[in-house]
């Protein structure tokens, strides 16, 4: 990975959330924690597959950085309560929150059962609620912070994916949201829509390398 290492980020505090893999190699949560950690960040890495959580831990140690493992399930309120703790009492402050959790699923609004449905919300938008509730006091209490909601290009351009669509498209009317909420408080709110990525969790779904490079091919 070419890797910018001088971002201005030395000592702050980061919360990776989905910071582990789907599978093998690099994702976008994993991807984040090792550039912030390359960039002299702390970084905390949260996943509910502890297992997932302390390989990036170990990728980023292994090359000096300062990082820890967090098991824990963001859809869940207590359990976002008890990263928040242990990420202050480990670091003494949060300056960073990466939330990065997400699933996908293909169907309309007829091929989607109930609840397949509220577990893609759960999933993308209500843990972004849930540990953003909990940290933005630790935020408030140091004069700021910065907090980046992972979207979708799919909430711009539906593609068959109608109930990821739509979780991606709620994120990112929470984050404006939280921008205004919060502005006086110090704390930036920013959203990232990416296109579609070759991470372990989208090659999980089916996405093969010839596929992947047909894609490529289309694009200009």
């Amino acid at each position: 990975m070419n890797i910018p290492s001088d971002m201005g980020l030395s000592g702050k505090v980061a919360i990776i959330c989905g910071g582990g893999a789907s599978g093998e190699g690099i994702g976008n949560g994993r991807a984040a924690a090792i550039l912030l950690a390359k960039n002299g960040v702390k970084v905390a890495v949260v996943d509910k597959d502890f297992q997932a959580a302390e390989e990036t831990t170990n990728i980023i140690t292994g090359f000096g950085g300062c990082s820890y493992p967090i098991e824990a399930d963001v859809t869940k309120e207590e359990e976002c309560k008890m990263l928040a703790r242990s990420a202050m009492k480990t670091y003494g402050r949060i300056d960073i929150l990466d939330n990065n959790v997400g699933i996908s699923h293909s169907g309309s609004v007829v091929d989607d059962t109930l609840d397949e449905w509220e577990n893609l919300m759960k999933t993308n938008v209500t843990s972004m609620f849930l540990i953003s509730k909990h940290v933005i006091p630790h935020m408030q209490e140091e004069g700021g912070g910065s907090i980046v909601n992972i979207s979708s290009i799919s909430a711009l351009r539906p593609r068959g994916l109608t109930a990821y669509s739509a979780s991606k498209g709620a994120i990112i009317s929470l984050t404006r949201a939280m921008a205004i909420d919060h502005a006086d408080d110090g704390i930036r709110v920013n959203c990232v829509a990416p296109g579609p990525m070759y991470t372990p969790m989208v090659s999980s779904g089916g996405m093969s390398k010839e596929a992947r490079e047909q894609r490529r091919l289309s694009s200009p």
